[in-house]
């Protein structure tokens, strides 16, 4: 199959982007991200202070949004976007209906994997774990955090199964909202949270001329006999790392 370089958009005509073209200026070898300037070497460290930088670039909207990637019992993986609302040293959380396709692969395989994307940065992280429930308390008290629209919009929608139109769900709210009136509480439904305890976390830098950095920190049961002190690191906590060609 002839591989296709051109991407065209119709809109009020026809818009030719040359993909194959498409090229962003990154880092400079000056800016180089060395292990010898890595303070702890402990990649929740690491990723803490790569969002707070997230935190304070105004391009960057929301600097939570990353990618979860899960696969079905035939193997099947799909990918879709979170928010992560915590990124503690247990790991990473993000909350979901717990009929969704996501929570049915997590079911069946709870080993999965999250990417965020700082374009503006031009960084990136790449985390894989596992996944588990947290405790139902804590899901609630999230829940009732939210703005009250998305409680009830959290119990309208039936997550990723089908509905025949845009206007099921209009009723279904609109029903809900009616049932509950502007007092009550709203009740949990099907939904909460889910911890990503990582195995393995690693940091991207785009670099100008291609040459990336890439430095990966492993842990579990038996990394640290890899460690040899010439590709393989001790760091800290129980975590090793090592730099990846990119």
């Amino acid at each position: 199959m002839r591989l296709l370089r051109t991407l065209r958009i119709m809109n009020q005509g026809q818009l030719e982007v040359q993909l194959s073209a498409l090229r962003l200026k990154y880092h400079e070898r000056k800016d180089a991200f060395l292990e010898e300037n890595i303070k702890i070497k402990n990649p929740f460290c690491i990723f803490r202070d790569w969002l707070e930088l997230a935190l304070k670039t105004p391009e960057i909207l929301e600097p939570n949004a990353a990618a979860l990637a899960t696969v079905n019992p035939q193997g099947k993986p799909s990918n879709r976007f979170v928010l992560v609302k915590e990124a503690t040293a247990e790991g990473f959380t993000f909350f979901t209906n717990y009929g969704s396709r996501k929570a049915d692969d997590i079911l069946e395989n709870p080993n999965v994997a999250i990417s965020f994307y700082w374009m503006p940065l031009r960084r990136s992280v790449r985390i894989e774990g596992v996944a588990e429930k947290i405790p139902k308390a804590d899901s609630l008290k999230y829940f009732h955090e939210r703005p009250r629209a998305s409680q009830i919009g959290a119990i309208a929608s039936p997550q990723s199964r089908r509905i025949p139109s845009r206007g099921y769900l209009d009723e279904l709210e609109a029903g809900i909202k009616a049932q509950l009136g502007p007092e009550e509480e709203v009740p949990l439904p099907n939904w909460g949270g889910y911890l990503v305890r990582p195995n393995l976390i690693e940091f991207w830098q785009g670099q100008t001329d291609r040459l990336h950095d890439r430095i990966r920190f492993r842990r579990g049961q038996g990394v640290q006999t890899e460690v040899d002190g010439e590709l393989i690191h001790g760091g800290e906590d129980g975590w090793i790392y090592e730099r990846l060609a990119p």
